[in-house]
């Protein structure tokens, strides 16, 4: 009933889509499905609308994993596709009256897939609420405007009259302004809660903020929406986006980053200090947990290969499981420690992670934390602070470290190995092949 809620409501305010598109949430954030003629509620509320299972977990390319046991190879049965309450919203950039809905999948006897990301986030979160607590959580998501190309591996662009270093530019802003119009406008149509906008430091770069909220799985499928939504935007201006975490190799990448807290249920920050404590230990705790973390759950921050180039010396992004109070040089960064606004920030995510996998293993991080308080490294700001050891910058190496960690499997279940099977065939098929740079630095002198 609550999707034909949905359904009157849209069609109360827009009229009867020409077409409703399905979405479903894969490993990489890709989203697939369906489109479904506007009037065919029925066969959605029905159950007739259906995909693979194996829909969930394709390698970045597409293709189905063997290994992963899922897949043609293994009769690749049918789920049912389940929308989400509340994901019914128009897409104004596209022609014509077109809805969309975020959808999970379900077995034929009802039990959503455990291949969903969207329920291993719920898993942790369940995991807070078991405890009486609440995270409250916000992020932001940084891009490139390219200019458009003519090939799919044509180096990016960007736009013409674009300095190197944008920097909150306001002029810059101002020049974008029908493209960041609609793309806000767009946000405000499909309810994801927009805060504030800013030109980034590289060219042809922005950042957008969302708001805080204590509903975690709609804070993931905000930054997973925006994404389509700044791609679909953007093209109709004649234009390109990228979330990809590097783009280009002498400027700064796109990062997600992550802010968090904790609530308790009469809605106190756990994270704010006692009169006896100048930093609350909670908050301690839950930094101690996520550094302590990072290491083996890089994997799920940096997906793709492109995404360790982040990590290399130089790249604008921090690097290493460090922390500091309001230093935007460390992993993670303290903004706030006293009030309602005492949270934790997250830096490391590339703007390519997939955000329900993030969040669960950020909050994960925060939970081993606060239940087992291990102990905390010096801050940043301290001058006896040891420098720790950088994280991986070599993607076959972060895949192997998730795959044999115990905190993954405590957070993902057998997920952890499904997610570095497919990550090892994208490695297989990204990585191993001979580069153009190869032939032409070693072919004619060894």
């Amino acid at each position: 009933m609550s999707f034909a809620n949905d359904y009157d409501a849209y069609c109360q305010a827009h009229g009867v889509p020409d077409r409703i598109e399905l979405l479903l949430c894969d490993l990489n954030a890709v989203l697939r499905g369906k489109w479904v003629p506007g009037d065919g509620i029925d066969k959605i509320e029905k159950g007739a609308i259906r995909l693979p299972l194996s829909t969930y977990a394709p390698a970045i390319m597409g293709n189905e994993v063997e290994n992963t046991g899922l897949g043609i190879e293994f009769g690749d049965p049918d789920g049912i596709l389940i929308p989400i309450e509340g994901t019914l919203h128009p897409a104004p950039w596209l022609a014509g009256n077109v809805a969309q809905v975020l959808v999970e999948m379900t077995d034929m006897q009802g039990n959503i897939s455990p291949q969903s990301p969207r329920e291993l986030l719920r898993s942790v979160w369940n995991r807070f609420d078991d405890k009486g607590w609440r995270p409250v959580v916000a992020t932001e998501l940084e891009f490139y405007i390219l200019r458009p190309r003519n090939e799919r591996d044509d180096a990016p662009c960007p736009p013409s009259f674009s300095p190197d270093a944008q920097n909150y530019d306001m002029e810059l802003l101002a020049r974008r302004e029908a493209i960041l119009n609609d793309i806000l406008s767009a946000s405000a149509a499909q309810g994801l809660s927009t805060d504030t906008l800013i030109a980034e430091y590289g060219p042809g770069q922005f950042e957008i903020n969302f708001h805080h909220t204590d509903d975690v799985l709609a804070a993931a499928e905000t930054a997973i929406l925006f994404r389509r939504l700044v791609r679909g935007v953007v093209a109709s201006h004649g234009f390109e986006a990228t979330f990809m975490a590097k783009p280009y190799l002498d400027h700064p990448g796109n990062g997600m980053h992550v802010h968090a807290s904790v609530v308790d249920k009469s809605g106190k920050n756990i994270f704010s200090p006692t009169d006896e404590e100048e930093i609350s230990q909670n908050l301690l705790n839950a930094v101690s947990g996520v550094l302590g973390s990072m290491r083996d759950l890089q994997a799920i921050f940096a997906p793709h290969g492109n995404s360790y180039r982040r990590f290399r010396p130089n790249s604008f992004a921090p690097a290493t499981p460090d922390w500091g109070l309001d230093n935007r040089a460390a992993s993670v960064r303290l903004p706030e420690t006293n009030g309602p606004g005492a949270r934790l920030e997250h830096r490391i995510s590339g703007a390519d992670t997939n955000p329900y996998l993030a969040m669960a293993a950020i909050l994960g991080g925060m939970m081993h934390g606060l239940e087992n308080a291990p102990e905390l490294q010096r801050p940043l700001d301290d001058p006896d602070c040891v420098p720790a050891k950088p994280l991986d910058h070599d993607w076959y190496s972060a895949v192997d470290r998730f795959a044999s960690a115990p905190i993954a499997q405590d957070i993902f279940g057998d997920y952890r190995d499904l997610y570095a099977t497919v990550k090892r065939d994208e490695i297989a098929t990204i990585q191993d092949p001979i580069t153009p740079a190869e032939y032409t630095y070693y072919l004619s002198r060894m």
